[in-house]
């Protein structure tokens, strides 16, 4: 099942050796703290080692990322642009042997591998124009000889927490605009994924010394929960953006918000499609695998929750029953892999612990749900029949777990896709108006995404994305989340020698 083919001889080709420094401070690879291996989840065996940061190193890199964001913030943003540009570039270079390595590391095939490190791509390309458009409203003064806008500043420093399930792509979301916006980077990878955040730093850095700048203006660090601990209480950090789970990512914003910082939350989703009786049925039942068992079922976006409608329940079912025992698990660099390992051995303790879950709280499980024997984390895709009333149905199982539901009205549909806590992603499939309307409407999806006729997962980067609810409500990447990364000042001018006051006040 897993490979035993431990050719690493392409990690040369982004920096990487079989031991490696996990820090970038001050523009240097630094790192003092313990040595943790970088394991193969397809196998379990390690990949290379990578000396972790302590706090200390934390401290050292902040220090000069200080005053890096004070040269950093008065670069003009189209000269900001233009590095972001080169970074995107990079990038470009080692597009293949990057995806190469977020499939070997992370777990997922090698086609979203190198979409992910697309998505990055994509990004800088995006913020690269977003740099020459950063501006402001010009508000008409109620006052004779007055001029009233607003201007954006950059907020100084911005710290990233990134998640496993998507190690870079995350970073490029944030980074991307942030450094358009006039902001030096903090960032903290996933510590079960150390080799992509030093891979990504070291074409950054490489950028940043080609243009004699600061190495500071991006500061990495690979470690443990101390380093992000350290992130989120530290004043000299405006903005934290989060990615992870709901639990962690509610104590990181008690604690950012606690010294009246800003917090930018992604967390969890408990994503549903609904199927309506006119939908194209070829179509859904195609989105709806890829929605489900895409990256093992460990995207924030994945759809764990199929909502039928009673008439085509059957028909839809027995499809993706059929398909289910049809996709192929295996090494995710093997071409025709679909769903590789999950990322952990802990993953695999919680998928049978869930299943225990379902089985207990009257789920039937149609296909899967067994832990495939091999040296790798590799789970059988599951389909469940299960009542909307279970509570297991309200938690998100981080992994290939999808329960179906039936429905009998758009009323139910509607009011099941919102019953839980969490509120990233949604679909519908159908095609008459009134529904699509109704469906992306106030009395609607309570998401921050709502689809239809497509999957739940694989957003354009376009787009905000983020959810609400307990999902964390924070929007990254396209539309207008850059004005969460800079400050924003009302300006008025006073151009003449007299002085009205607004409101009509008169005041001696």
């Amino acid at each position: 099942m897993g490979s035993d083919k431990n050719d690493y001889s392409f990690l040369k080709e982004i920096g990487l050796d079989s031991t490696n420094i996990g820090g970038f401070v001050d523009g240097k690879w630094k790192a003092s703290g313990s040595s943790v291996t970088s394991v193969n989840p397809s196998n379990n065996k390690a990949i290379a080692k990578v000396t972790e940061a302590t706090v200390q190193d934390y401290e050292e890199g902040l220090r000069a990322c200080s005053e890096a964001a004070k040269l950093w913030m008065t670069i003009p943003a189209p000269k900001r642009g233009e590095i972001v540009r080169q970074i995107g570039d990079a990038l470009r270079t080692k597009l293949d042997p990057l995806g190469r390595l977020v499939s070997l590391e992370m777990g997922k095939i090698l086609a979203e591998g190198i979409g992910e490190v697309q998505e990055i791509i994509d990004m800088c390309d995006f913020s690269v124009g977003l740099s020459r458009q950063l501006s402001g409203s010009i508000i008409p003064s109620e006052r004779p000889d007055h001029m009233m806008f607003e201007v954006w500043n950059p907020l100084g420093i911005v710290g990233v927490i990134t998640a496993f399930n998507f190690p870079c792509a995350v970073l490029g979301w944030n980074a991307c605009i942030a450094l358009v916006c006039g902001n030096c980077v903090v960032w903290k990878g996933a510590p079960t994924t150390p080799l992509i955040t030093i891979a990504v730093t070291k074409l950054i850095a490489e950028v940043l010394e080609r243009n004699k700048l600061p190495g500071a203006i991006f500061t990495s660090f690979c470690g443990g929960a101390e380093i992000g601990q350290a992130i989120a209480k530290d004043t000299r950090i405006p903005l934290v953006s989060f990615t992870g789970s709901t639990k962690v990512g509610l104590m990181v914003q008690q604690t950012v918000n606690a010294r009246f910082g800003k917090c930018l939350l992604e967390l969890s989703g408990n994503n549903a499609i609904i199927v309506m009786d006119d939908a194209d049925i070829k179509l859904a039942v195609r989105s709806i695998l890829f929605a489900a068992v895409g990256t093992a079922g460990q995207r924030c976006t994945t759809c764990r929750r199929l909502f039928l409608h009673e008439s085509i329940y059957r028909n839809v079912l027995d499809q993706l029953v059929g398909l289910y025992k049809q996709v192929k698990i295996g090494d995710p660099l093997e071409k025709g892999t679909l769903v590789g390992p999950v990322h952990t051995r802990a993953s695999v303790e919680i998928f049978k612990k869930g299943m225990s879950t379902i089985k207990s709280q009257g789920g039937k499980i149609l296909t899967g749900g067994s832990v495939l024997e091999s040296e790798g984390n590799f789970l059988e895709p599951t389909i469940v029949e299960i009542s909307p009333d279970a509570p297991v149905v309200k938690e998100e199982l981080f992994g290939p777990v999808l329960y179906v539901m039936k429905f009998h009205t758009l009323e139910e549909a509607f009011a099941l896709n919102n019953s839980v806590p969490q509120g990233l992603s949604s679909s519908i499939f159908t095609k008459r108006p009134e529904a699509i309307f109704r469906w992306i409407g106030p009395l609607g999806s309570d998401c921050g995404i709502v689809n239809v006729n497509i999957p739940t997962n694989g957003a354009e980067i376009g787009g905000a994305f983020g959810g609400e609810k307990a999902t964390g409500g924070g929007r990254e990447a396209g539309s207008d989340s850059w004005k969460q990364y800079m400050r924003r000042s009302t300006c008025t001018i006073n151009y003449g020698s007299e002085l009205p006051l607004a409101q009509g006040i008169n005041f001696g």
